[in-house]
Parts: C-alpha cells; sequence; structure tokens
C-alpha cells in the first residue's frame, strides 16, 4: 500500500546553497536527496518528499559553517503487505522465476506460481501453459498478490508473488477471458430467442 507519513528531521543547508533563494526548495532538494535510497521495515519504501509543512530557524553548528533546520514534511512510501494485490510489468523470465516491477520496487513470482498450469519456457523467454495455452512474456501488464516478505537485507528486501489465484495473470488474459464471455453470453442469448420463437411458431 502506499500511505503519506508525516516525519520530522534536520535538513543541513550548506553556505552554497543560499544564493539558489527559495530556502523551501533547498530544503525539499535535501530532503529528496536524504531519503532517495531509504528503506525501512517499519516505515515502508520511500517514493518521494510530497510536502513540507514547517521550517523551524536554522541553527548554526561550530565548526560546520552550515545552518541545519528542524522539518516537519510528508513522505511518500510503498509498504508491501501480506496478500495485497498490485499491479506491475514482466521486467524478466529466468528458468526459475519472473521478475516483476511493481514501481517502488521489484518482486519475484516463481515459475510455479505464473498461472495455474504447467508451464515451460522458451529459448526467446517466453512462458507457455500446457492446457490453458496462456502466454507470458517480458513487457506484460499484470495483477498478482503478495505472499512473502522479507527483510533479512534491510535496503534489499524480498518480495515474493503468485498469479495462481483467480483474476491474477496478465491483464491481456482477463481481457481475452472477458471477450469469450461475452461471446458465450450473446451465443445463449441468441439460442434461448430461437427457442423461443420455435415453441411459439409450434404454438400458432
Amino acid at each position: 500500500m502506499y500511505y503519506e507519513l508525516e516525519l520530522e528531521s534536520h535538513i543541513r543547508v550548506p553556505p552554497k546553497d543560499f544564493t539558489e533563494g527559495d530556502l523551501k526548495k533547498i530544503i525539499l532538494k535535501g530532503l529528496n536527496e536524504k531519503f532517495e535510497s531509504f528503506i525501512s521495515k517499519d516505515l515502508g519504501i520511500a517514493i518521494a518528499v510530497s510536502k513540507i509543512k514547517d521550517v523551524g530557524e536554522g541553527v548554526i553548528i561550530p565548526g560546520d559553517g552550515a545552518a541545519y533546520y528542524k522539518t516537519t514534511f510528508t513522505l511518500l512510501v510503498f509498504r508491501p503487505e501480506i496478500h495485497e494485490l498490485v499491479l506491475g510489468d514482466i521486467t524478466e523470465i529466468t528458468d526459475f522465476g519472473v521478475f516483476f516491477n511493481m514501481g517502488a520496487i521489484d518482486g519475484m513470482i516463481h515459475l510455479s506460481q505464473t498461472m495455474d498450469d504447467f508451464v515451460s519456457i522458451s529459448k526467446t523467454g517466453v512462458l507457455t501453459g500446457k492446457e490453458t495455452k496462456k502466454v507470458l512474456k517480458s513487457g506484460e501488464r499484470c495483477r498478482a498478490r503478495i505472499i512473502a516478505i522479507s527483510y533479512k537485507e534491510p535496503n534489499n528486501p524480498k518480495i515474493g508473488l503468485t498469479m495462481r489465484q483467480p483474476a491474477l495473470g496478465a491483464i491481456s488474459w482477463m481481457k481475452e477471458e472477458k471477450e469469450k464471455a461475452k461471446q458465450q453470453e450473446t451465443k445463449e442469448t441468441k439460442g434461448n430467442k430461437e427457442t423461443k420463437g420455435n415453441k411459439e411458431a409450434k404454438g400458432k
């Protein structure tokens, strides 16, 4: 899930930056640099500082020369959660699984979790379901569910996903299924009308 968190931090502004003018813009730049690769199990994965709410008076530390500003701001973060549904793109298909980009971070879908079918992988890196004939390739837009989260490496969390459950998988699959259902419905409606017409004709 995406969240906006209200946080406080002291931002260092060196003397040379004061020539740039707007203090809030300088501090916003400093905050985004500070949180550029920030990842926390409790807070989430930092996306960007969305707003500065308050900037306190600058404090100069002897021997430094820069001013430190206590700043209240909102930080946009992505915090993955078990069972969460996510949209993303397939970036790479390997012999053991599929890399899935969710925007803020990449996840991994094991081959056995790509679809509810036995899958084979071609030399060009395309997955195909044995019975369903569904195809999955790089660049495909998909819907998946998070089933595992590990923070053993704090700066490189591992996200496991599945696409085997109903209403998951490539968006193109869902469009095809919807079209098939629509065609089947039209066929059944037409058949019902013909049956009704035949009955009415016999009644006459």
